[in-house]
């Protein structure tokens, strides 16, 4: 009787274990579980499109994703703060699905946009390169506006930085020195080549000057001196013919014609030597004296004050020579044509005193000098 009794004692503990076992497990099983898992890929694809740069690619995209991501945490730690069965984790889960959907699109956007901007950065970088060389070839030793010089010059460092950055691939900051480097280099171009442009209008006058230079030289059998301004050469003729030809510097304001005493312009037109010097009488080893200025550059200096294009107090000037001491690389003189010394004593010997010296913007059309 008490072993039956002792039975029903551990039959009925028995029950109580398992009631309070499967209590247990019902328990645990009914907690909600939080979406750890959906959590955690979306802010492993929020990373990677940071790292592919979607922020600036994708802006309101991986905003998006951001902002759901955050709405996810903000919901999760608002049900936490509940009792643990009266927790409800979908919207938990939902802004987190939201937020690796737009993190998914984001990446795919700016992968695109990625791509397509490196190749319109690539060509519009070629494109500025091109502008960059053309301004070497053809303005590095015109005058342009200190301004112009400037721009030109901040605009190439742009340029350089931003091949810099196009090749670390960041291309957003490529892009955005790019634009700044094209505005100051499309606009110095342009101001550049209008003034060259303008310059060249006078063209027709200094092909008839031309012309007739090389006309005479043939029926005197004579020589005669073309100094050509924008290819900066002294051309030698003798009989017409083209004979030999020397690299010029010229005064440092050397487009358009002389205009007056100390503005630094070399002038246009048709002179002729009227002294040649050498030894102390020319600090620049020897020189070859013009007859500037002439009747029409009087006549021309006369007009212009009574326009007044001229302050009264403006006088025309003088002493123009072509001249040794050159060499120097850049255009430093008064108004004069200087040479190199050994240039200048082969000169020296062909010319004399009544050879003409005719000088011209350029002997060639404005489309064949900047070839």
């Amino acid at each position: 009787m008490k072993l039956k009794r002792s039975w029903k004692r551990i039959f009925a503990a028995f029950v109580v274990l398992l009631c309070i076992a499967v209590l247990t497990v019902l328990l645990i099983i009914l907690v909600p579980e939080p979406p750890a898992g959906e959590i955690k890929y979306a802010r492993e694809l929020l990373s990677e499109a940071e790292k592919i740069n979607a922020r600036a690619y994708s802006r309101g995209l991986f905003s998006e994703a951001k902002t759901m991501y955050d709405s996810a945490m903000f919901y999760w730690q608002k049900e936490n703060k509940k009792f643990i069965y009266f927790r409800n984790f979908y919207d938990v889960s939902r802004c987190a699905e939201l937020s690796a959907e737009k993190a998914e699109e984001a990446m795919r956007k700016s992968k695109i946009t990625s791509s397509n901007l490196q190749l319109n950065l690539r060509l519009q970088i070629d494109t500025l390169n091109k502008i960059v060389s053309a301004l070497d070839k053809n303005f590095s030793s015109y005058p342009l506006s200190e301004k112009v010089r400037h721009n030109i010059s901040k605009g190439r460092l742009l340029l350089r930085e931003a091949e810099i950055d196009f090749r670390k691939g960041d291309f957003i900051q490529a892009g955005r020195k790019t634009e700044e480097s094209e505005n100051l280099l499309k606009s110095s171009y342009e101001t550049a080549d209008s003034d060259l442009k303008s310059y060249f209008e006078a063209f027709p006058v200094w092909k008839k000057w031309t012309d007739k230079t090389i006309r005479e030289s043939r029926q005197n059998l004579a020589y005669a001196i073309i100094v050509d301004k924008f290819a900066r050469k002294c051309i030698v003729y003798k009989n017409g013919v083209r004979k030999q030809e020397f690299s010029v510097e010229l005064g440092r304001n050397w487009v358009g014609h002389k205009r007056e005493k100390g503005d630094d312009a070399t002038p246009e037109g048709l002179y002729k030597i009227t002294k040649k010097l050498e030894g102390s009488r020319t600090k620049y080893h020897k020189a070859l004296l013009i007859n500037y200025p002439n009747e029409a550059d009087l006549e021309e200096f006369r007009k212009s004050k009574e326009k007044g294009l001229l302050p009264s107090s403006a006088k025309p000037g003088s002493l123009i020579e072509i001249h040794g001491g050159g060499g120097r690389g850049a255009d430093w003189t008064e108004g004069c044509v200087a040479l190199t010394n050994s240039d200048m004593d082969a000169l020296y010997k062909l010319v004399q005193v009544g050879t003409p010296v005719t000088i011209v913007g350029s002997m060639v059309s404005l489309e064949e000098a900047v070839k």
